[in-house]
């Protein structure tokens, strides 16, 4: 009988095992990609929530770095501004390098398009569209996609950021988005007066459009990030309630 019990108990075991992994929850994945889109090779990482199911629809935000938007300023803002509080909330995030070295409101941004369909394609994205958002140049490019491509993306987050060469046109074209905007009170660049006239105009177009200056902040965010990244996401929260005023 304990020669019996013992040739018996592995498979026992084996299967107690399987259902203890089964009942734990998933845990949360950043995928390291790449895409060929537009005749370009696309670098790109990817965040899922925890838990995540592939059947599932899910909000998503597509996150532009700044700088020379790089695989290392992704890396930096996922860190940041991303990563903790969207497997927390159950976000997507996607998150593209500059292809070739080129920025994304300038030549990079002929791949969005293309890049935004091939994402829907592999994901289910809640309502076929984006949050857009990224910092400084990430903001700038945030601005200049969703301008260009509006059916894609239900609000633009800029911390900070603004429309790049801008003209009525653009600014009328995101103007049934949610428009968030931060910019550090000690950035000396020229953020501060560009950010709140954008910011007045989609106002004048019934948009809901925030421009908000963190006390005491230099042009890197410190109020937006690690603990504080929150914020940015109660943003992406709110349009639910609509993004006219």
């Amino acid at each position: 009988m304990k020669l019996l019990a013992s040739r018996w108990m592995p498979p026992v075991i084996a299967i107690a095992v399987s259902i203890v992994a089964m009942v734990q929850p998933l845990r949360a994945e950043v995928l390291d990609l790449t895409k060929k889109v537009a005749g370009t090779t696309v670098h790109y990482k990817v965040v899922l929530p925890t838990g995540y199911d592939p059947a599932k629809a899910y909000p998503a935000i597509l996150a532009f770095g700044g700088g020379p938007q790089s695989m290392n300023t992704v890396d930096g803002i996922l860190t940041r501004n991303f990563r903790a509080e969207a497997e927390k909330r159950g976000y997507i995030v996607v998150a593209p390098a500059a292809p070739d070295g080129q920025l994304f409101f300038e030549e990079g941004a002929r791949v969005v398009p293309e890049f935004l369909k091939a994402v829907l394609a592999d994901y289910k994205i809640r309502d076929g569209k984006f949050h857009v958002a990224g910092p400084s140049n990430g903001g700038i490019a945030a601005f200049h996609v969703a301008a260009a491509s509006p059916q894609y993306f239900l609000s633009v987050t800029a911390f900070p950021g603004y429309m790049w060469q801008p003209t009525a046109e653009k600014l009328q074209a995101i103007s049934k988005m949610c428009v968030f905007t931060y910019v550090g009170e000690l950035d000396e660049y020229m953020w501060h007066p560009e950010m709140s006239k954008e910011a007045e105009f989609l106002r004048s177009k019934g948009a809901v459009a925030r421009y908000t200056v963190e006390k005491g902040q230099p042009h890197r965010l410190d109020t937006l990030a690690g603990a504080n990244a929150g914020r940015l996401f109660d943003g992406f929260d709110e349009t639910r309630k609509g993004c006219t005023q």
